[in-house]
């Protein structure tokens, strides 16, 4: 049940895109998607751990590959777990891939750069990639590497935590009291609407061919994302020049 990838241009590694006639990079709801079963697992575990989670992710997928339109690439924090996991996905049929841990990759700039440049440079042309539970000011950034949607579950993630995501900060609302007496619905409501707010931003950058600028803007939110950036450039240049306009 492959869903149709068609790449439309570049913006940098930034893919602008149609999945099943919708423009992308784009919002996924969960019931637009038939996610395989899979075997999820902790970021920093030992790897005898992680081998038997993409064993049995792989297994699942298998299982499923009927039914089932979007794999989840496990692997924890072993880039050669997370390609084999991909590349077998991929001889399945799938073109459709989650990336699990997000929220832990988040924290991790080196190896959030690693494995989502990795996972880019071994995948075929026609397989998209989604991320999970990201922070609005990190949404440009990961198109820039070339994520092609994102889980819409993030504004309900952030919501249960009595988080305010803003395409700039994230307030922790017991200590910001930005809205008070606002119900879990009502924060989680705003949460997408500030989501929807930073694609359509993120769109038109790249039909004006400014992502980069968008990125770096972006880049001075938090320590994490000017590390990511310092990093994506100090270490993967020829990966970003392979599709960045020269004028």
């Amino acid at each position: 049940m492959i869903k149709k990838f068609e790449i439309k241009s570049h913006d940098g590694p930034g893919r602008i895109g149609k999945i099943d006639g919708e423009i992308s990079p784009k919002i996924f709801f969960r019931n637009e998607l038939k996610i395989t079963p899979n075997e999820g697992s902790a970021y920093n575990i030992d790897r005898e751990i992680a081998e038997f989670n993409v064993k049995e992710t792989l297994r699942l997928a298998r299982e499923n590959v009927d039914e089932c339109d979007v794999a989840v690439i496990q692997g924890s924090k072993y880039i050669d777990l997370r390609i084999e996991c991909l590349k077998q996905l991929e001889e399945m049929g799938y073109n459709g891939f989650i990336i699990a841990n997000g929220d832990a990759l988040l924290t991790n700039p080196k190896d959030l750069v690693e494995v989502v440049i990795s996972l880019k440079k071994e995948a075929k042309k026609n397989s998209f990639f989604i991320f999970s539970f990201t922070e609005l000011a990190f949404m440009p950034i990961l198109t820039y590497m070339g994520i092609d949607g994102f889980l819409a579950d993030s504004a309900n993630y952030y919501s249960y935590l009595n988080v305010l995501q803003t395409p700039t900060k994230t307030y922790d609302l017991n200590s910001y009291p930005i809205y008070e007496d606002i119900t879990q619905e009502e924060l989680e409501k705003k949460n997408l609407e500030n989501m929807e707010f930073v694609i359509k931003e993120i769109h038109a950058h790249m039909k004006n061919r400014s992502l980069r600028n968008l990125v770096e803007e972006r880049s001075g939110t938090t320590p994490q994302n000017v590390s990511t950036l310092k990093i994506l450039d100090r270490t993967c240049m020829d990966y970003l020049l392979e599709y960045t306009q020269l004028f």
